[in-house]
């Protein structure tokens, strides 16, 4: 019996040799790949413009340098991973961190108008687990604030909200392309922007602040993507799709399975959007189900089915931000650390492991 893993990191045939044609080239570095890849992404996402970095993290970062002043504050979801807000602090603002809803696990509006200050210049939302936002939401409370919003859709590769990828929303909209993302490169990133000035911004502070060869006039840093990368990320492009596809398929399966599994509640899906599926995310209520988060994770283990943990903490509750920050307490986001439990949904998965799965998780209530 095979094991079932919780992410599927593979290149096709297709990717292989794209890496290998470039690597042949001796072209390595950022350049046409990269070029080609930018306007290749931005055409599906629907942006205007769209800067290739090394990872997701300096894809964000990227992004706050292009208009945070130091001492500002952006509000900051706690329950997301760690780079949403530290690169707020390595830009030289203050994260500002909020609770979330319990039931989408994603950036409580409510509780961030509590904390707007003078000093807000900004709100980074997180697609989390590819489940997007309340676009609409986000933004009509960015226009009443005056807040620039900065995306985080690490994790939300192709979803959408009412019919439009989320690429194509905000001021900012940050990718990653990580091994574990929907769509990888190795490592990589991409920031979105119908903002042709912090396009051009982006494009200068990625390769040391140059604006012409040897011609540097603002400081910068090397955060240029590779054209190998590249190459593979062109290619993973063309079946974003199909890979999604197979994803919604497999989440499908495992909300009708789960469905009237006591103490298993999921991730609510956002009205009127179509999700990505990055993870697929359960609270475990260990009253209702039987055992606890861990003992579950622990017996689906033992039968070959990997699980995960995203997030065991929330980011005010990491010891920097402690001392960057002080001390906080938001309830839910400290409930979700300590029940969530992430399953398999990945497109490498087979009809007949998912529904392994949803019997080894029905299962196990049994004990």
């Amino acid at each position: 019996m095979n094991d079932i893993g919780l992410a599927e990191v593979k290149l096709t045939e297709t990717e292989i040799d794209a890496a290998v044609r470039v690597l042949r080239s001796g072209a390595l570095r950022q350049g046409k790949e990269c070029d080609a890849f930018e306007q290749e992404f931005a055409a599906k996402v629907g942006a205007k413009f769209a800067v290739a970095s090394a990872n997701g993290t300096a894809a964000l970062h990227l992004a706050y340098l292009a208009f945070l002043k130091p001492g500002e504050e952006v509000l900051v979801p706690s329950f997301t991973f760690m780079a949403t807000a530290s690169m707020v602090a390595m830009s030289g603002g203050k994260p500002v961190f909020c609770d979330i809803d319990p039931g989408t696990f994603l950036l409580d509006l409510a509780e961030a108008e509590k904390k707007i200050t003078p000093r807000t210049r900004a709100i980074s939302p997180v697609h989390l687990f590819g489940n997007a936002c309340a676009v609409d939401e986000v933004e009509a409370f960015a226009k009443k604030f005056n807040l620039v919003v900065v995306w985080d859709a690490a994790q939300a590769h192709g979803a959408q909200f009412q019919g439009r990828d989320v690429g194509s929303f905000g001021d900012f909209v940050c990718y990653s392309f990580y091994p574990s993302k929907n769509m990888f490169v190795g490592e990589g990133g991409m920031t979105c922007t119908d903002n042709e000035e912090y396009a051009r911004k982006m494009r200068s502070q990625r390769s040391h602040g140059e604006t012409g060869k040897y011609l540097h006039t603002m400081l910068g840093l090397n955060y240029r993507m590779t054209d190998v990368e590249a190459a593979i990320g062109r290619e993973q492009l063309k079946r974003l799709d199909e890979m999604l596809a197979l994803r919604r398929r497999h989440a499908a399966i495992l909300t009708q399975g789960l469905r009237e599994v006591p103490g298993i509640r999921r991730q609510q899906i956002t009205p009127h959007s179509q999700p990505a599926w990055h993870q697929y995310c359960v609270v475990v209520e260990a009253e209702k189900f039987g055992c606890d988060r861990d003992t579950l994770s622990r017996r689906l283990k033992e039968k070959g089915i990997a699980t995960g943990v995203h997030y065991p903490r929330g980011l005010h509750q990491q010891p920097i931000f402690v001392e960057l920050c002080g001390p906080s307490q938001l309830p839910h986001t400290e409930y979700l650390a300590a029940n969530i439990l992430a399953l398999p949904v990945h497109h490498g998965l087979s009809e007949a492991q998912v529904r392994r799965l949803v019997e080894a998780v029905q299962a196990s209530r049994q004990g």
